[in-house]
């Protein structure tokens, strides 16, 4: 199984790794979740001010399925939710989705 916090090859770490959930909300606000019908680029309405779920214990399985990754250790230490929402965006190559 390969480790989860490794970059991809050819992918420049940049970051200090992180193995838990920093509460950053860029998994909350950057990714479309269907099951909430949240667009992509766009917080959970359940995202609260200090980027946790406020609906944690009722959460969908989509949700729940998420584990942290190297793209956290990516996004987590940027100032902003919208600077940590166009990085995890740029990580995936969605950041045009956006426009259309």
């Amino acid at each position: 199984m390969t480790d989860p916090f490794q970059p991809p090859p050819g992918t420049p770490q940049r970051s200090t790794l992180v193995r838990d959930c920093t509460a950053c909300g860029a998994c909350c606000a950057a990714p479309d979740i269907a099951a909430l019908r949240k667009p992509l680029g766009v917080p959970c309405v359940h995202l609260g001010a200090d980027c946790r779920c406020g609906i944690y214990t009722m959460r969908p399985q989509v949700c729940r399925n998420y584990a942290p990754d190297w793209v956290c250790s990516e996004v987590a230490p940027l100032p902003t939710l919208d600077a940590r929402i166009r990085r995890f965006l740029e990580i995936y190559g969605l950041q045009d989705e956006l426009t259309e």
